[in-house]
């Protein structure tokens, strides 16, 4: 209820904050993904996370936990899948990671399990994007 699933919804830094920190002493978590400021594609959840997670970095580098930060790309590159591999290879990041045929093909069954998010756009992400074959990261 405090944190609807909605890209329009700004979370509360300080809650989430919180739960997230939580869960990571709790679960013992050494190292954390997240998005990075433009949430991938603006949506307002991704970006709230984003800054939770920026909020405890100083106590999550403390206690040992790395964090990495989803690389944002500009639509053309969001959606030319294994092309943007050549670029990807040509500018700075911490973390490259190629994924597999069959990774790729897990990650399109998983979307595929909430129909309820498969709006028309999400169709031409599962053909086109660059995020089921490769994803950039950064140390946060």
């Amino acid at each position: 209820r405090d944190l609807p699933d909605d890209p329009a919804v700004e979370w509360d830094t300080q809650l989430l904050a919180t739960l997230v920190l939580e869960h990571i002493e709790a679960k013992n978590i050494s190292l954390v993904v997240t998005f990075d400021a433009g949430g991938v594609s603006g949506h307002a959840n991704h970006i709230s996370l984003y800054n939770a997670v920026r909020y405890n970095v100083c106590k999550l580098l403390w206690a040992g936990c790395r964090v990495l930060v989803l690389e944002s790309v500009n639509l053309f590159r969001k959606y030319i899948s294994f092309l943007d591999v050549l670029i990807s290879c040509l500018l700075p990041r911490d973390a490259l990671f190629i994924l597999t045929e069959e990774e790729t093909e897990q990650a399109k069954r998983a979307m595929r399990c909430h129909r309820s998010q498969l709006l028309w756009f999400r169709q031409l992400y599962l053909l086109f994007s660059r995020y089921l074959v490769l994803n950039s990261l950064r140390l946060l």
